[in-house]
């Protein structure tokens, strides 16, 4: 059972981002938002995620970094494809992952959310390795913010419709659920 300590999951690894600011009422932690991202799209590997959600990436790595150089971006953890865990912001803390966004008629998303990105892409398989991850965080987070049900988990697509399209078509839901 993976483990919180001071709003940091105990076994990720821990890369601060400059992406994040004090949530308006840090006791409302009441949503999990599922994400995805690959860097370049559809690549996976290397640390350009880490670097993106670090403000560190140089658009001269690859032509698509150009078009994002400026954007400053986060989301609390990213589960890459082998299963492992990054954490880039406190849980406690406002990441920037959900952007213009809606859950049950509550508006700003970021401001009660955590945000997990996945690595991958909406049309591309995501790895075994991934769902029994993303699985094992999402239970610590329930226990350690317990305002997070399994009905209080959703992916982007469902809180910025039309606007966002990730996790995807290739997110199984019912298999992520059922590893809960």
């Amino acid at each position: 059972m993976l483990t919180i300590t001071d709003h940091l999951l105990d076994s990720a690894s821990y890369v601060p981002s400059p992406h994040f600011n004090e949530r308006p009422v840090e006791e409302d932690i009441s949503l999990l938002v599922v994400h995805n991202i690959s860097l370049p799209p559809g690549e996976f590997g290397g640390s350009y995620i880490e670097d993106f959600f670090q403000g560190k990436l140089t658009s001269t790595s690859h032509p698509f970094f150009d078009e994002i150089r400026n954007v400053q971006v986060s989301a609390h953890c990213l589960i890459k494809r082998d299963g492992s865990v990054v954490q880039f912001v406190p849980f406690n803390q406002r990441a920037w992952h959900a952007g213009v966004s809606s859950f049950e008629g509550r508006e700003q998303c970021n401001d009660f959310s955590i945000g997990i990105e996945l690595e991958g892409a909406d049309d591309l398989p995501y790895t075994e390795a991934q769902y029994v991850s993303l699985a094992d965080v999402s239970r610590a987070i329930m226990k350690h913010y317990p305002a997070i049900t399994p009905g209080h988990i959703t992916g982007h697509e469902h809180i910025a419709p039309g606007r966002k399209t990730d996790p995807g078509q290739s997110f199984h839901w019912e298999k992520f659920k059922a590893l809960l």
